[in-house]
């Protein structure tokens, strides 16, 4: 790589840092959350999934932005909005002013997150883009289990509003970075807004159907809504989500499996927080410690391994091996019990979790973009984003559900950890789908 090449791939890493980050950030600061702002135990989950439901709803809008009026533009609302957002966020005195906060957040992190997937796709050629997809999702997954360490430390040191402000000089720090973008404008034309409204509406009602006990007009409603939102793209002259893209197979497929491994592998932080403080009766900051090895062990296996071995084995491989390795480690983590150590009840579950989240995450990017042409590759890393996110947010929806039929929080927990198990066996048998070529 030359320099011009490491310095586009470090802030697009940085941003996607941050904004896998404050996915999970506000975890393990919950319970703090909970007692300053005094939410009820059923809209605890509005803090995490109004971030998610913003994102996923308007990821195809944020990744349509960069296709049509360029990269830097993009970048640049993105970062001024998720800054300003966490600003609001860090600074509220109610419930719901922190819940609108975190959505407003959602929507920067729509704009910015297929942005930074494109700089990535149309910068780097066929020979190093493999090192900086492995880079960027090696970084989005750091985030991701860092995430719940910098949460814990900032609320047992500080308050949890640093979650949420040490945002703030990150976003402008990269800000000023982005004069390495290009400037030009790209294709031109308007925005799919109506397509925008249709598909989070959707992706929200469905959630908040799911959140409701399985609510049978909230879930209609999502359903007519993202029917509405595909009679719309098939008509539309610039639609967000161009449906020809459906017929690459491996953007098609792997679509599917990004959706279930987001089911998993997102809402397990909000479990794996609540088992450690709930359960095992953990402070944040030895919550947040205890998230270590999630991060050591999945940083290695993405940046380390996984680029290896996508060189020796194909996508679906990876896809089902990793999936099948990170079931184990959350049918293990689904014993959790209030007389468990450390060391049987979250590390070693955390190296068979994370050893398989992190063989797996880079291939299924890699599958969902490939084939992919240049016009359209800011509407394809959109809906990998957004099929990631809805996944989070629904997933996250019905495990809680779940979760909250028996009153007995490790049994709660257990049955949550379970479910994700058995969705991560769905992912692997999806992912057989995917072509069988090397990667």
């Amino acid at each position: 790589m030359t320099s011009h090449h490491r310095l586009v791939l470090a802030l697009a890493c940085a941003a996607q840092f941050m904004v896998v980050l404050d996915v999970s950030v506000v975890n393990v600061a919950l319970p703090s959350i909970q007692a300053d702002l005094r939410f009820g135990p059923a809209d605890l989950q509005w803090v995490v999934n109004a971030y998610a439901l913003a994102f996923a709803g308007l990821l195809l809008l944020g990744g349509r932005l960069a296709d049509l009026y360029g990269l830097r533009r993009t970048v640049i609302a993105g970062l001024a909005l998720f800054t300003l957002a966490s600003l609001a966020g860090g600074l509220a005195d109610d419930p719901w002013t922190l819940v609108a906060a975190r959505a407003f957040q959602g929507l920067g992190a729509a704009v910015l997150a297929p942005a930074t997937l494109t700089v990535l796709t149309t910068t780097f050629d066929e020979d190093l883009r493999p090192r900086a997809l492995a880079a960027w999702t090696a970084v989005g997954l750091a985030g991701g289990t860092a995430g719940n360490l910098i949460g814990g430390i900032l609320t047992d040191a500080l308050s949890w509003r640093w979650i949420l402000l040490v945002n703030v000089p990150v976003g402008a720090a990269a800000l000023l970075a982005t004069r390495l973008l290009p400037d030009g404008r790209n294709a031109g034309g308007r925005l799919d807004l109506p397509g925008a409204v249709l598909a989070t509406a959707g992706v929200a009602s469905l959630t908040y159907g799911i959140a409701q006990d399985w609510n049978a007009l909230a879930l209609a409603c999502g359903t007519a809504a993202l029917a509405a939102f595909i009679v719309l793209q098939s008509r539309a002259r610039t639609p967000l989500l161009p449906l020809r893209l459906f017929r690459v197979r491996t953007v098609a497929v792997g679509n599917v499996v990004m959706l279930l491994a987001g089911a998993c592998l997102n809402p397990m932080w909000y479990f794996l927080t609540l088992s450690m403080q709930n359960v095992l009766h953990f402070g944040p900051l030895q919550t947040g410690l205890g998230f270590l090895p999630h991060t050591v062990l999945t940083m290695a296996v993405a940046l380390r391994v996984t680029p290896r071995l996508m060189r020796l084995a194909s996508d679906r491989t990876l896809i089902v091996t990793g999936s099948l390795i990170a079931a184990a480690g959350f049918l293990w983590q689904s014993r959790l019990s209030p007389g468990d150590g450390y060391l049987t009840a979250v590390l070693g579950p955390a190296v068979l979790i994370s050893a398989g989240g992190g063989l797996l995450n880079t291939p299924i990017t890699s599958a969902v973009t490939a084939g992919v042409p240049a016009r359209d590759a800011g509407a394809a890393s959109g809906l990998m984003n957004t099929t990631k996110q809805a996944g989070a947010a629904l997933g996250l929806a019905a495990l809680v559900t779940t979760a909250g039929r028996t009153t007995d929080l490790a049994a709660a927990y257990g049955h949550a950890f379970t479910a994700i198990a058995v969705l991560l066996g769905a992912t692997a048998a999806t992912a057989l789908a995917l072509p069988g070529g090397r990667a």
